[in-house]
């Protein structure tokens, strides 16, 4: 017999070796206001098939939890794939990036038109038959060159370059009855526990829907956000160009020595969207009505300053004067902050802003007059006036930047024509493999963590700690304005995680095994051993990713 810790219910129980986590939901008798879907084993997320033969904590998780929803999600994508697979075997599936609060999934077809309402719909009831049949998942973990057999000869060739690259000795993959996919992290135990689910027709492919976490009984809201599409699909277009599909691929191009090639292309696309930006603007500045200000917004770690002071540069070349203020510098003194219900302070509220002095300081310039502006002491806490004088002049632009500058009630008194809007996302538009995306979070996660650790200010187990949080506030504060934007700017690169492989593993590495944010730090941990490392010698001091892994010619 061992020890099992259910930390749900705060007991220990004694159990059989080998009792599945499956099993000891009954030992324990837990309540489920939802079903459970996974558990966490040690702070690592497991499957509820997964067998226990030593003592262990042990947490069970609903689709409410964020890594029980990875777990939900991936194996509807597994449905989703085998309903298309047995439908229509020469159609291929990819599972592309998420918007509009579900999976943009694409299809190619033989005859290359698109996929159609019937056949989706025949999809459909394709993925409810096997859900309603209850059809096991397994898994089974052979040696990597067993896997890559197997994927090759079912001309997966994605997985294939994906796990030829990964430099693991062991991988899992699973199986639907007859058909056989690669996920990069747990699933169900069978198909039934999938109970709310969508999918629809979208631009030319697939929206597969997901629940709402916080109502999981229901679908999350369909929001549609073609600007941001657009924006995949232009990076997506770039990636095939250039004959990169998938993460295999841009591995198999760095050990063939093209790191180098890869690093400056991505430089050069997003420096090439930045100046095209920069003309607009100068196009617009001499209007019959000119625009005067440039407002930049993004969530955490899009690059949004270092963005702001590339666009400066340009738009100097333009001609332009541009000058810069921060909505930070606007923030009340901390003690007026206000309060997430624990308590803490909550930082990202749009009431966090002094949205009124901000707004009148910027009318007062529209004006012509000379304003002092603020400068925020984060040491004190407190919004200081230490002479600092902003006017706007002939051909003077001003750029305010800050997460909440889209936010219409912020410069509500200001005439729409005298207003640019740039919405800085980053917007990961490469795949693992056809059927495993890479979450956009992910990436400005790491880069936060890596920011964090390197300035001194968090560890990387408190970075874990508060990102909930802070994803939490940008879709109520930050997304619902991205929409708006006259344009969006990706501050993703194509290399990023290879660069960044080597700055965040020692830093991940360091969370102790023993505190819930392990459970997180190991995800990624795994997630970014995918990724061949490449040094970041080659990244130029004006890169977007200076401004996390140092080294940047600009100054913050």
């Amino acid at each position: 017999m061992i020890q099992i810790y259910c930390k749900n219910s705060q007991t220990s129980k004694s159990v059989a070796e080998g009792a599945t986590l499956l099993d000891l939901i009954g030992e324990f008798n837990l309540p489920q206001p939802y079903t459970f879907v996974a558990a966490k084993v040690n702070n690592v997320v497991q499957g509820l098939k997964f067998r226990v033969y030593q003592n262990r904590d042990v947490e069970y998780i609903d689709i409410r939890d964020h890594s029980a929803m990875r777990v939900y999600n991936r194996s509807l994508c597994f449905v989703m794939a085998k309903a298309a697979h047995d439908l229509f075997p020469d159609f291929r599936i990819y599972i592309e990036h998420p918007i509009s609060n579900g999976l943009f999934c694409s299809v190619k077809k033989p005859d290359g038109r698109n996929i159609s309402r019937g056949e989706i719909k025949r999809i459909t009831q394709r993925m409810q038959e096997i859900i309603d049949k209850d059809t096991p998942f397994r898994r089974s973990e052979v040696q990597t060159p067993e896997a890559i057999r197997i994927f090759r000869d079912r001309g997966y060739d994605d997985k294939v370059k994906l796990l030829e690259t990964s430099g693991q000795v062991y991988v899992d993959y699973y199986t639907l009855s007859d058909y056989v996919d690669y996920f990069y992290g747990r699933i169900l135990p069978s198909a039934g526990y999938l109970t709310v689910w969508g999918l629809k027709p979208y631009h030319g492919g697939m929206l597969l829907q997901m629940p709402d976490p916080h109502q999981p009984e229901k679908l999350a809201p369909f929001i549609d956000q073609p600007k941001t599409f657009a924006m995949f699909s232009e990076n997506l277009r770039w990636n095939l160009i250039m004959r990169l599909n998938n993460v295999g691929d841009v591995n198999q191009a760095c050990l063939s020595g093209n790191a180098s090639e890869l690093i400056q292309v991505s430089e050069a696309l997003q420096e090439k969207k930045i100046v095209q930006i920069a003309e607009e603007i100068e196009r617009r500045t001499a209007s019959e009505t000119p625009l005067r200000i440039v407002l930049i917004s993004g969530p955490s770690s899009s690059g949004k300053t270092t963005f702001c002071k590339r666009l400066s540069v340009q738009l100097k070349a333009c001609g332009l004067r541009p000058i810069s203020m921060s909505t930070d510098d606007y923030f009340v003194n901390r003690v007026d902050t206000p309060l997430l219900p624990n308590g803490q302070y909550d930082f990202d509220n749009f009431d966090t802003v002094d949205h009124d002095a901000l707004q009148a300081d910027i009318v007062r310039m529209l004006r012509g007059e000379t304003v002092e502006v603020p400068e925020y002491n984060f040491r004190t806490g407190i919004r200081e006036y230490n002479g600092k004088k902003m006017k706007l002049g002939k051909s003077t632009v001003l750029l305010v930047e800050g997460i909440h500058a889209l936010n219409p009630r912020l410069t509500d008194q200001i005439p729409a024509e005298s207003k640019f809007k740039i919405f800085i996302s980053t917007l990961t538009s490469i795949s693992l493999d056809n059927h495993n995306y890479i979450p956009p979070s992910d990436n400005r996660l790491l880069r936060r963590i890596v920011r964090d650790y390197n300035k001194g200010a968090f560890s990387a187990r408190e970075s874990i700690k508060q990102w909930p949080n802070v994803c939490e506030a940008e879709f109520k504060w930050i997304y619902p304005y991205q929409e708006e934007a006259d344009v969006m700017f990706n501050s993703a690169l194509l290399i990023e995680f290879a660069v960044m492989r080597n700055h965040a593993e020692p830093i991940l590495a360091s969370v102790p095994k023993n505190c819930p944010e392990y459970c997180e730090a190991h995800r990624l941990l795994k997630f970014i051993h995918y990724f061949t490392p490449v040094p970041d010698n080659e990244i130029p001091p004006t890169s977007l990713l200076r401004e996390f892994l140092g080294g940047s010619s600009f100054t913050y």
